[in-house]
């Protein structure tokens, strides 16, 4: 059976520096090239280090289906004609119009402001129209925090998550953003 509802189609977001887009199969080798990068991988609780066999192409396939709860897109910059993927903004929906966002840039750029325009980026974009946003970062990883803390969030407590790169749960500070 086929809808006769068109849905439209996903924002595309230009800043100054960069646009975020949602990923495709395009990116999957320069998203598998970076998150390899074990300072990554270590920042996420999701990103296994070594690398697992389609685990990149896995996460961009499911965030592209409209049957899920994922919304991943590309942060990417113009280079010399050409453009190059720096980084990820995702939502993962949790309920009650809430998601929780993650995110991460190429090392080379850290401590820029890029994750922090890029966040706030995304959450403009809103492409899950949510009305609160959690997130989560580790806490022996202060420079995330400030990428959510400069984005408007609040602190609201500390917990434990899995890493699944380390084998281990990790203390995290938790952050949110009510855009009532």
């Amino acid at each position: 059976m086929t809808s006769d509802i068109a849905l439209p189609e996903k924002t595309v977001l230009e800043t100054k520096r960069f646009k975020i887009r949602p990923l495709n199969l395009k990116d999957i080798i320069k998203v598998e090239m970076y998150v390899r990068d074990i300072r990554l991988a270590r920042s996420s609780g999701t990103i296994p280090h070594p690398l697992t066999p389609d685990f990149v192409k896995d996460f961009i396939e499911k965030s592209m289906s409209d049957e899920t709860s994922l919304d991943a897109w590309g942060i990417e910059v113009e280079e010399s004609g050409s453009t190059n993927l720096i980084g990820v903004v995702s939502l993962n929906r949790l309920d009650r119009s809430q998601s929780e966002i993650a995110y991460w840039v190429i090392p080379a750029i850290w401590n820029t402001g890029v994750a922090t325009e890029a966040v706030k980026a995304f959450i403009e974009v809103n492409p899950q129209n949510c009305k609160t946003i959690f997130g989560s970062v580790f806490q022996d990883n202060p420079a995330s925090s400030r990428v959510l803390t400069n984005a408007g969030f609040e602190y609201i407590g500390e917990a434990e998550s899995l890493s699944v790169a380390r084998s281990a749960m990790v203390a995290t500070w938790t952050y949110i953003k009510k855009l009532d």
